[in-house]
Formats: structure tokens, sequence, C-alpha cells
């Protein structure tokens, strides 16, 4: 089964780090992909640039609402993701204690709903 993990930490916090300790973290990221991969069970993930770069789109009757900034003002920023491959939220939770940033924030774990096909017609919305 698929889970996305969902990395929160606090900006702040993190733009307060010196180069070194910010290297040293980016240097444990890569290494945790590096084991979860050659375990099978790193399936996709990426970084994301920090919030002030953050676009909101919300459709409303039609309409397109587009405001700079997050969706909701948080103590704890979303920083990336892992996609993982386990057999059940037991292993996934297993898996995601090992992320480096877990140090700082938060890690969210959800189980991907997968979509079904129908008639080439997705059956479920998302």
């Amino acid at each position: 089964m698929k889970y996305l993990c969902l990395v929160y930490y606090n900006e702040a916090i993190m733009k307060k780090m010196s180069q070194a300790e910010w290297d040293g973290l980016n240097r444990e990221c890569i290494a945790c992909v590096e084991d979860l991969s050659a375990a099978g069970h790193f399936l996709d993930g990426a970084p994301l640039q920090t919030t002030d770069s953050a676009t909101t789109l919300r459709v409303r009757d039609g309409k397109a609402l587009v405001t700079d900034g997050p969706f909701a003002e948080t103590k704890e920023q979303l920083a990336g993701f892992y996609m993982l491959e386990a057999q059940d939220l037991n292993e996934a939770i297993r898996l995601a204690e090992k992320i480096p940033p877990a140090r700082y924030g938060s890690v969210e774990i959800r189980p991907v709903r997968e979509l079904l096909e129908s008639n080439n017609i997705l059956g479920s919305a998302v």
C-alpha cells in the first residue's frame, strides 16, 4: 500500500540554522532516501520551496480565485513529501520515523486512496 508522508516544520526555526547545519540535514535526507530506496520503500518525494513562494487556488462558482501564500497560517509549514510503499500503517510509521526533519517538526502519514478506472472514466472523485 502507498503512504504519503507530509513533512512539516517551522520555517522560522529552520532559517536560523547555520549553513553547515542545513547541509548536514540535507545529507541526512539524501541518505534516508537512499536507504528507503534500497529497501524498496521509496517511491517518490521532493522538498518544497518555502511558503513565501506558495500560491493558493480556489474555484468557486466556476471562477478561479488565486491568492499568494499557503492555504492556512500554521505554526509548521509543509516542507516536502515522501511517497512510501509499506505493508500497513505500522510499517509506514516505522519508515517515517527515519525521516530526518521529523526531529524539527512532524510527519503526517496518510494512506493513498487509489482511484478505480471504469470504462476509461475515473470511478471516484478526489
